[in-house]
């Protein structure tokens, strides 16, 4: 069993993801770094020099690879663009979404131009928000608001619904 954690970036994957893995004894994986261990640039980089059409292609491509077991996947926050990928996800675990609000989301962004988020030099991150929220709650298997609570109580909200889901 994996477990795959989904949602806006800022909204906890990465740091709430390896604080779950230990909570849980499994291992962790980062799609953002999967990424640029493959590409040798930084997601901001390859969006920039190579433009955003190769950087879906290279997404796509490694989150429908990663094979695993035991393990905590936080993939982009853009994921959910992807139905090959996001079929590929589902397959390997359960799918929770890390829900966060949109005021949230803006004050643990910072600056968009430098973060390597997907269409964000044309948009604006409500607009962003707005586009990808349904997309989030249609492969949700859990959805999980985070928007108040530590890192470590937001990863014991996460464990304690997949405990509870398979009893």
């Amino acid at each position: 069993m994996n477990v795959i954690l989904i949602g806006m970036p800022g909204c906890g994957k990465s740091t709430i993801g390896v604080v779950l893995a230990k909570t849980l004894g499994f291992s962790f994986v980062d799609g953002d770094l999967l990424i640029q261990n493959q590409t040798g640039k930084r997601l901001q980089q390859i969006i920039d020099y190579d433009g955003l059409d190769k950087f879906y292609r290279i997404e796509n491509e490694v989150l429908s690879g990663i094979i695993c077991d035991r393990t905590v996947v936080a993939p982009g926050g853009s994921a959910v663009y992807y139905p090959e990928a996001m079929a590929h996800l589902k397959e390997l675990g359960a799918v929770v979404y890390i829900q966060l609000s949109c005021e949230h989301v803006k004050e643990r962004l910072g600056n968009l131009a430098t973060r390597g988020v997907c269409g964000a030099k044309n948009k604006t991150v409500e607009q962003l928000y707005e586009e990808r929220v349904p997309l989030y709650e249609k492969y949700a298997d859990f959805i999980v608001n985070c928007d108040n609570g530590s890192i470590a109580e937001n990863a014991e909200k996460i464990a304690h619904q997949l405990s509870l889901a398979l009893l």
